[in-house]
């Protein structure tokens, strides 16, 4: 009694208590604890403490068969939805121990509930400063592993249906930044190029303007993936697995050129490395993106008023694309969207592109004749195959080189 009132393994110390008694058997041992009524008093009050303590650990296995077998096994997902949603968890495990004192050892998922789960997105916003995108992101990653959670504890349905309840915040759309061509060549004029780090930046924003890849695209890149010779392109593997190819104007490639002379050797090592070798991290693509803009913005004050951020510069390829003329699909496929609607934003960032038809859209309604709005509804679509080729890596080049701050617009000369 003494043994199991002290929380000791009464069956471990059963054969030394069988050997003290003299028994032949410990068996023969056992009738003491059914003799005793307190006995299973107490391990009916042992099993209760056990079964509310696997009722707090709940959430940490579910936690983990979400990674690794939710995520990895049955989505394979990628590293970078991985690392979103680790750094999700890790965000509300540790805001969930700083105001509430609870270990995330310790946490039960019945504690994360719709009412806490809608303050931890307050605190995003207010306190971390975050954006409405960035909180509705963090929303997406809670309601993926809920989902999951319904079918590992279906005892918490009804918690569950509350959070999954929440819906995404509103916001507003911000118009696209992005750098005109002066202001291109002012950042790429920033580095130092008597440096090596300075080469590798010029070359690392040479490549990002005029080809517009993400940073982590930018900072996955290896020497293998850049195609310098007979139709020079720069090969990467983008968001949602998409792999493409992006070509190069004779002026990236010239740049990128010099720039392997000094850049590791081998196919697989990064094309843009640190001095110890290893790839760019994309906060250093971004601390070195605003320092040059800031050495810009000294030449060219225009810079000054702008937040320059690596898809700062995504957002100028594709308005030097279409201020040269490319069709909005083309310029989705250039930058890997899922959707040629991804690219109608770039429409409205610079209202030159629409008054530059010279007439307002509803006088141009007013003006055309109902027959020939019947012509235009009957007359067949022309299929992509039959379309004329589009150069747009001309057209680009073209664009960087004609281009004034006084008329961005002006077309690139006819070839």
């Amino acid at each position: 009694m003494d043994f199991y009132r002290d929380g000791g393994d009464v069956q471990a110390r059963l054969p030394l208590l069988s050997t003290w008694l003299g028994h032949a058997d410990p068996k023969s041992t056992y009738w003491y604890l059914q003799a005793v009524p307190e006995l299973l008093t107490l391990a009916a009050g042992r099993l209760e403490d056990d079964t509310w303590a696997g009722a707090l650990m709940r959430f940490a296995p579910i936690l983990q068969s979400f990674f690794t077998d939710r995520l990895l096994i049955q989505r394979h997902a990628s590293p970078a939805t991985i690392a979103a949603y680790h750094d999700t968890f890790r965000l509300l495990l540790n805001w969930l121990a700083t105001t509430t004192g609870t270990r995330p050892a310790d946490v039960d998922l019945g504690q994360l509930d719709a009412d806490t789960i809608s303050a931890f997105l307050t605190y995003l916003q207010d306190e971390r400063g975050n954006t409405t995108s960035t909180r509705n992101a963090r929303l997406t990653a809670i309601r993926s592993l809920f989902h999951h959670a319904a079918l590992q504890a279906p005892e918490h349905a009804e918690t569950i249906a509350r959070v999954l309840a929440i819906p995404p915040k509103r916001c507003d759309r911000t118009p696209v930044s992005y750098l005109t061509a002066s202001e291109v060549e002012a950042l790429l004029a920033a580095p130092d190029q008597e440096r090596w780090h300075g080469r590798r930046d010029h070359a690392l924003l040479a490549l990002a303007c005029q080809t517009g890849l993400r940073v982590s695209e930018l900072t996955a890149l290896t020497r293998g993936d850049l195609h310098t010779g007979d139709g020079p392109h720069v090969r990467c593997h983008g968001k949602g697995r998409k792999q493409r190819h992006t070509p190069l104007t004779r002026q990236t490639v010239t740049i990128l050129t010099v720039w392997m002379t000094e850049a590791p050797d081998g196919d697989d090592q990064p094309l843009f490395a640190t001095r110890s070798g290893t790839a760019l991290s994309r906060d250093a693509v971004a601390r070195l993106v605003a320092k040059h803009a800031k050495t810009a913005a000294t030449h060219c004050p225009s810079i000054t008023g702008k937040n320059v951020t690596p898809h700062t510069l995504r957002h100028s390829a594709a308005m030097a694309l279409l201020h040269a003329g490319v069709d909005t699909s083309v310029i989705a496929l250039w930058l890997g969207h899922a959707s040629p609607e991804s690219t109608h934003a770039y429409l409205h960032a610079d209202m030159t592109i629409i008054s530059s038809t010279g007439h307002r859209p509803s006088q141009m309604l007013l003006d055309t004749p109902p027959d020939l709005w019947l012509k235009v509804r009957r007359k067949p679509s022309v299929s992509p195959h039959q379309a004329p080729p589009l150069d747009a890596t001309r057209h680009l080049t073209a664009f960087w080189h004609t281009s004034t701050p006084s008329d961005p617009t002006r077309p690139p000369p006819s070839s």
